[in-house]
């Protein structure tokens, strides 16, 4: 029997419409995917309650969400979106060059030969 607000991790992921199915959730979280209070779940029977925040690792994205409560069904985004508050870093913008980054510097025509300098090249070696 589970307590009172507590819920499975894997069904709870599924709830939240953070993965498609319960199976891919449970498979998030035996790949150590999932982290609860900083800890590693390590099944997807671990159960989760309100308060806890749970650090999920999707495709280079990483969520930090607090649990606000148990989910009843797999409803709409409006639902789902209830059931936890994202505390995530805000994405850092794509066009942003990071800080630490040297930009790669070259003199103009010191790059890869065009074609019709590497047809000059070999005319100048079939001479020789």
């Amino acid at each position: 029997m589970v307590a009172e607000g507590r819920q499975r991790v894997d069904k709870w992921l599924f709830f939240t419409r953070a993965v498609k199915s319960r199976s891919l959730a449970a498979k998030l979280v035996v790949a150590g995917r999932v982290r609860i209070n900083r800890d590693k779940a390590a099944q997807a029977s671990d159960l989760v309650k309100p308060g806890d925040v749970l650090t999920i690792t999707l495709d280079r994205r990483i969520f930090v969400w607090k649990v606000l409560g148990a989910g009843v069904r797999r409803g709409p985004a409006e639902e789902a979106r209830t059931l936890y508050e994202d505390m995530s870093p805000p994405p850092a913008p794509k066009g942003d060059v990071l800080p630490d980054a040297i930009p790669a510097l070259r003199e103009a025509g010191s790059g890869r030969p065009t074609k019709k300098e590497r047809r000059q090249t070999d005319r100048l070696r079939d001479e020789d």
